[in-house]
C-alpha cells in the first residue's frame, strides 16, 4: 500500500522481510509452524496478541492464513509501528498499541483481557532473565484457558558448546557471502529508515528508546519451559527448532 505520503509500505515491509532473512534464513517456516499450531489449538478465527510486532510480520501472515482473525499489535518502536500502521490502516482486523512491556501495567492498554493466543518472534531476546520472566507471568493472565502462548527466538543450551560454534561458525560464513551479495544487514537497514522522508524521525525516537540495540539473554528453551509452567502454563515444550532458533509452545 502508498499512502498519501507517498510511502510504499509494502515495499518496506519487504525489505524489513529480507534484512530479518538475512539473520534467519528458516523464518517464513518457522512463521508457518507457529499458524499450524494456532489452528491445531484454537482454530481458525483466534484473537490474537501480537507480541513485539514490530512491522506487524506475524499479524500480515496471521490474516493472510486466517482472513476472520484479529490481531492486537504491541509495541515501543516507534519506526517498526509506524510501518505497521502504514500497513494496517484501514483493516479493522488490527489494533495497534505503544507500550514498553518491561512496565508491570501495559497490558491495561490492550483492548481485550485474555487473547485465544499471544504470540512473538525474534523479540523477547531483548530482555535480561529476570524482566523475562515477570514479562511471562503477565501473559500468563491474557492467555484464555486452552490458549496459547509462542515464541520463536534463539535459545542457546550452554551445555553444547561445540556443537554451538561449529553451527556459528557455519551460519556466519553464510551471512557473510550474502551480505557480499548485497544483502542489509540490521545496521544497513536502519541507516535507510533514517534517511526516509517519514521514517527519519521515528527511527531518530527509536535510538534514543533502545540506543543501537538492546542486549539481553538467551536462555535455554528447557528454561523457557520452565517458567512458563512456574507462571501458570499448563505445558510448555519446543514444537519446531533449527540448528540456531526455536519456536517453544506453552498451553494454558
Amino acid at each position: 500500500m502508498t499512502t498519501s505520503t507517498g510511502t510504499d509500505w509494502a515495499a518496506w515491509q519487504e525489505s524489513w522481510d529480507r534484512q530479518q532473512e538475512w539473520y534467519m534464513p528458516d523464518r517464513e517456516e518457522r512463521f508457518r509452524i507457529m499458524l499450524d499450531m494456532v489452528e491445531a489449538l484454537v482454530g481458525t478465527a483466534p484473537r490474537v496478541l501480537d507480541l513485539a510486532c514490530g512491522t506487524g510480520s506475524i499479524t500480515a501472515r496471521l490474516l493472510s492464513r486466517f482472513p476472520d482473525a484479529t490481531s492486537t499489535g504491541v509495541d515501543l518502536d516507534p519506526a517498526l509501528l509506524a510501518i505497521a500502521h502504514g500497513t494496517f490502516d484501514g483493516d479493522d482486523r488490527v489494533r495497534l498499541v505503544t507500550a514498553d512491556l518491561k512496565d508491570p501495567d501495559w497490558p491495561a492498554r490492550l483492548p481485550y483481557d485474555s487473547y485465544d493466543a499471544v504470540l512473538t518472534a525474534t523479540a523477547l531476546h531483548w530482555l535480561h532473565a529476570e524482566p523475562l520472566a515477570a514479562l511471562y507471568g503477565r501473559i500468563a493472565g491474557l492467555v484464555r484457558d486452552g490458549g496459547v502462548f509462542m515464541n520463536a527466538d534463539h535459545m542457546i543450551d550452554e551445555t553444547t558448546p561445540r556443537i554451538n560454534e561449529a553451527e556459528r561458525a557455519q551460519r556466519h560464513a553464510r551471512m557473510e557471502q550474502a551480505k557480499r551479495d548485497g544483502a542489509l544487514d540490521w545496521a544497513d537497514w536502519w541507516q535507510l529508515a533514517a534517511k526516509d522522508p517519514v521514517l527519519a524521525e521515528p527511527t531518530a525516537r527509536r535510538y534514543e528508546i533502545y540506543g543501537e540495540h538492546a542486549d539481553g539473554d538467551m536462555p535455554s528453551a528447557q528454561w523457557h519451559a520452565r517458567v512458563l509452567r512456574e507462571k501458570g502454563f499448563a505445558e510448555a515444550r519446543p514444537v519446531w527448532c533449527s540448528p540456531s532458533d526455536t519456536l517453544l509452545l506453552a498451553l494454558r
